[in-house]
């Protein structure tokens, strides 16, 4: 099944280097971006302990990681709904999580 990337994943995805084709699943890419997040994090983590870091810095460090990684906020459930055919689910098909719609009549 070819895989659709909205504009916006394709954009953040290739901020982080990474192009995925129509053939590449989106469990796949991100399993790759959360490979960069890791590896970014762990080293971070490694240049403060080395001290290199101060704990405000490292703090303001892991924030910046986070929004820069921000693509990881999405499950991969999600991933593969938003690039399969039938593209970003409608607002109106999006219930809040917590919330049910009542059934009517």
């Amino acid at each position: 099944m070819p895989w659709t990337y909205p504009a916006e994943l394709v954009d953040a995805l290739a901020a982080h280097g990474l192009a995925p084709s129509p053939t590449t699943a989106p469990v796949f890419v991100r399993d790759a971006v959360n490979d960069l997040y890791r590896y970014e994090l762990r080293a971070a983590r490694d240049r403060h302990k080395a001290g290199a870091i101060v704990k405000a810095d490292y703090l303001e460090t892991v924030v910046a990681l986070r929004k820069k990684y921000w693509v990881l906020t999405l499950p991969a459930a999600a991933w593969e709904r938003i690039c399969g055919h039938e593209g970003p689910p409608s607002p109106e098909a999006q219930v809040p999580t917590g919330r049910r719609k009542r059934p009517v009549g």
